[in-house]
């Protein structure tokens, strides 16, 4: 057996090769006034939520007119499909707030029940 192996690298040529490896993998660096996106994404669902209630509403009220102009029962039609437009809109806005409909693995599946109903 020969002796040509390189000798082990010293712990300082370890170390700085460690810190690099760290610092490409931790990502960008945070920004200096503590803004995490954080904030950014509350304006963004904020602005969801507000435009999924606006949008629901106003196929409601255009779908009650519709419906009003061709049976020809004024208010009502209007009336009945604002309610179910207010109500599609907060079920559309309790779905984008609770993150249902989306891929699968976003949510934690419940575990297996336990008991004798299984």
């Amino acid at each position: 057996m020969s002796d040509d192996q390189s000798p082990p690298p010293s712990l300082a040529d370890l170390d700085a090769r460690l810190q690099k490896a760290r610092e490409r993998s931790a990502g960008p660096a945070p920004v200096a006034g503590g803004d995490d996106g954080l904030s950014k994404r509350s304006i963004g669902l904020a602005f969801r939520i507000g435009i999924e209630m606006v949008a629901a509403m106003i196929v409601g009220v255009g779908g009650g007119m519709l419906l009003d102009n061709w049976l020809g029962t004024t208010p009502w039609g209007l009336i009945g499909m604002f309610f179910l437009g207010a109500g599609a809109g907060i079920v559309n806005v309790y779905r984008a707030v609770n993150g249902i409909g989306y891929a699968p693995g976003y949510r934690k599946e419940p575990g297996p029940k336990s008991g004798p109903e299984q």
